[in-house]
């Protein structure tokens, strides 16, 4: 294990964080703020409470998953679409470099920066609602396994994408819609019986539900299975970097 070629680009990304500060965390911060403002205030009024929970408290795991699904997705694409897109990805791929050590460099970077902007977010919701964490474990589980699916993801697109319009074609047209479809805003048993069923099909479902309830013990999905899903989408995604490493797919061509 090349440990040194690993923090040369963990540390090169997280240098380019501190570059764009203002977009890299200060926007999701603002964003978010408005977010609590606009629905914890304005639908709030009208919502008082979701099965015992306020509302303002009951909609943070979901503006939490939604900025950490952002970010990992944005920071993985990003980091390694630039290196294509300028050639210096070349002298990654020359160097005495495992495509695992690369892999870990900037995936690592990604998710760091997704856990940090995170953290950022829970500790704002703080100012505007009250906030208790039933199951902090899980919590912890639930964001790592998240933050690192979700960077493997965007990694994944970054090398998928051939050009900026395909870069944000996901991100943008995607995964936001998956985000306010999977419970984000509401109870999925809010819902008639058959967007209910629907909203099963919708992933990202399981991803607020688990983490919903490691902060106040309410789920729309059994745990154990938003925890299952998760860890699929997460070797499906180990699987497919494992192919586009073995074939070259659109690294070396």
């Amino acid at each position: 294990m090349n440990v040194e070629a690993i923090k040369s680009i963990y540390f090169f990304e997280m240098a380019r964080t501190r570059r764009t500060l203002l977009q890299s965390v200060v926007s999701p911060v603002i964003s978010t703020s408005l977010y609590f403002i606009v629905f914890g205030a304005a639908i709030g009024s009208r919502i008082q409470e979701v099965e015992g929970v306020s509302y303002g408290a009951f909609i943070t795991p979901g503006l939490i998953m939604l900025t950490l699904l952002g970010q990992c997705i944005s920071n993985g694409s990003f980091g390694i679409y630039f290196p294509k897109f300028t050639g210096t990805i070349y002298e990654v791929l020359s160097a005495p470099v495992a495509m695992s050590e690369i892999l870990l460099g900037y995936v690592g970077a990604a998710a760091t920066k997704g856990l940090m902007i995170g953290v950022i977010i829970l500790l704002t919701a703080n100012i505007f609602v009250d906030i208790r964490i039933e199951h902090p474990v899980m919590m912890v589980l639930f964001f790592l396994l998240t933050a690192i699916t979700f960077s493997l993801f965007g990694f994944m697109i970054g090398i998928w994408a051939t050009n900026f319009e395909q870069l944000n074609l996901i991100p943008m047209l995607v995964v936001p819609p998956l985000t306010f479809l999977g419970g984000s805003f509401y109870s999925i048993s809010m819902l008639p019986p058959f967007w209910q069923a629907v909203s099963h099909f919708n992933p990202v479902l399981y991803l607020v539900s688990g983490f919903r309830w490691s902060f106040f013990g309410i789920a729309d999905v059994n745990p154990l299975v938003s925890l299952g899903m998760i860890s699929i989408f997460l070797a499906i995604c180990l699987g497919t970097l494992g192919w586009i490493f073995k074939t070259g797919y659109r690294l070396r061509s």
